[in-house]
């Protein structure tokens, strides 16, 4: 088994231990994660890294809960997500963690502030319009309420999904690849997004990216192969990053 063992034992935003995930039965199950624990200190930002293959994704949705693992445990906080029933687990996630992917997931017929309020209608609340108008600011988009998506580029769409992901003021947020339909200025900005919540909100992120400069912006690296973590960079360069990924077999 593979292990990352700092933090483990002290407060941590989200904990994983001994997580397996198996697809399908017999000699035809695919083992995506064979036995990781990892601990995410509140207040850092922990890339996921690894080739194609490798478990990262399958790791990002099991600690997210959108995925349940075959074995093992997922703690946000003081509690076990991993067993929870899926009414009480989708309660969780909508008012602690927040989630970003590549694909920005809107809704084109609907508004700026009509896609950033969504997830709590839908959750049977009224929108908060200050909050949503704070989660607008916060990403650089105060004015574009009334823009359909179609309107916006890439980058002020993502910054959309990200003011989404924020309006609940999650504890946590992960994040699906999500520069990795932008160009790479565009990317810089997003990155400089998550970066700040960490900062200036103490939010705890987690990403799965290729990219190695994307990595630069974590406090964290982990790198996956054959579902285990093999090895873990603090603060490291894009430079680094893309040496170790090289070692493993994956082109950065």
């Amino acid at each position: 088994m593979a292990e990352t063992t700092r933090d483990i034992g002290t407060g941590t935003a989200v904990r994983a231990e001994d997580l397996h995930r198996e697809y399908g039965r017999g000699t035809a199950a695919v083992h995506a994660l064979r036995g990781v624990s990892v601990a995410l200190a509140p207040g850092t930002f922990t890339a996921v890294m690894g080739p194609s293959g490798s478990g990262k994704t399958t790791l990002l949705h099991c600690l997210a809960g959108m995925d349940r693992p075959t074995r093992g445990s997922v703690r946000w906080g003081g509690t076990e997500v991993s067993r929870l029933p899926e009414r009480r687990l989708a309660e969780l996630r909508r008012s602690r963690v927040g989630f970003v992917f590549q694909a920005f997931n809107l809704m084109p017929a609907m508004t700026v502030a009509q896609n950033v309020e969504l997830p709590g209608r839908l959750a049977g609340k009224r929108p908060d319009r200050s909050r949503v108008a704070d989660a607008l600011a916060r990403v650089g988009l105060t004015g574009r309420e009334r823009h359909r998506p179609g309107q916006l580029s890439g980058g002020q769409q993502q910054r959309v999904a990200i003011a989404r992901a924020l309006v609940s003021r999650p504890q946590v947020f992960f994040a699906d690849e999500p520069t990795g339909a932008l160009d790479r200025a565009t990317g810089h900005e997003i990155l400089a997004l998550l970066r700040a919540g960490v900062d200036e909100e103490g939010r705890t992120c987690v990403m799965v990216t290729h990219d190695p400069v994307a990595a630069g912006y974590a406090d964290r690296v982990l790198l996956l192969a054959d579902g285990l973590v093999v090895d873990e960079l603090d603060r490291p360069t894009a430079a680094q990053v893309g040496e170790r990924l090289s070692r493993l077999g994956e082109r950065p």
